[in-house]
């Protein structure tokens, strides 16, 4: 039986998060979730989640304060290709730079920064908060089912910028683009919540459970 772990380092309360990916793996015979910050249930992982609530520079510092948990996490991603799904600040940390207060090294895992949201529309207010509907840019195994239009929870006031446009996968408009789910092989990010997005997070959130990069 296959093993996800929702890595809980700290940074933010992931209660609603792990019902989601509970109620989803009963739904899709996506195997066990745990929740945990040891590295070594990270290297038994099938699949890794890593979420995070707050600004950029203190979920980096979080992550990285834990003994071993990066190198674990990087063993696990690239070494054995384990799906690696980001979530809100998650996605956020796969950057190459966070620009939220300092500037802070992110993972470097899908190349970018994080800049802070500049809506053209001066009436537009940051953080984006609440509903938004989704453009998907291009087609992948974790959008599977979620169409143009389908409605994802967010609240945040930066956003990842990738360097390459291939690593887009789906955008949303608030006062211009703003990244909503990026990847990059086995390597995924959402800057929303899927937990709190209703009907498209849960299929996410089973996609993801079923995906095989």
């Amino acid at each position: 039986m296959t093993l996800t772990v929702i890595v809980d380092y700290g940074a933010g309360n992931l209660h609603s998060a792990v019902k989601a990916f509970q109620r989803m793996a009963v739904e899709t015979g996506g195997g066990r979730i745990r929740v945990s910050a040891d590295p070594a249930d990270v290297a038994a992982a099938d699949r890794l989640v890593v979420p995070g609530d707050g600004a950029f520079p203190a979920c980096a510092d979080a992550l990285r304060a834990v003994p071993g948990l990066v190198a674990a996490l990087a063993e696990a991603v690239h070494g054995r290709g384990v799906p690696f799904l980001g979530i809100c600040v998650g996605m956020q940390l796969l950057a190459t730079w966070g620009r939220e207060y300092r500037a802070t090294p992110g993972l470097g895992w899908v190349p970018g920064e994080v800049v802070r949201i500049e809506p053209a529309d001066p009436a537009l207010k940051v953080p984006h908060m609440g509903w938004n509907d989704l453009v998907i840019d291009r087609p992948h195994p974790l959008l599977a089912g979620i169409a143009t239009g389908d409605h994802a929870y967010f609240v945040h006031s930066y956003r990842f910028e990738p360097d390459d446009p291939d690593d887009l996968l789906a955008h949303v408009d608030h006062g211009g683009p703003v990244a909503a789910v990026v990847g990059r092989g086995n390597v995924a990010g959402v800057q929303f919540h899927p937990e709190k997005s209703q009907a498209a997070g849960l299929r996410l959130i089973g996609n993801f459970l079923r995906w095989r990069p």
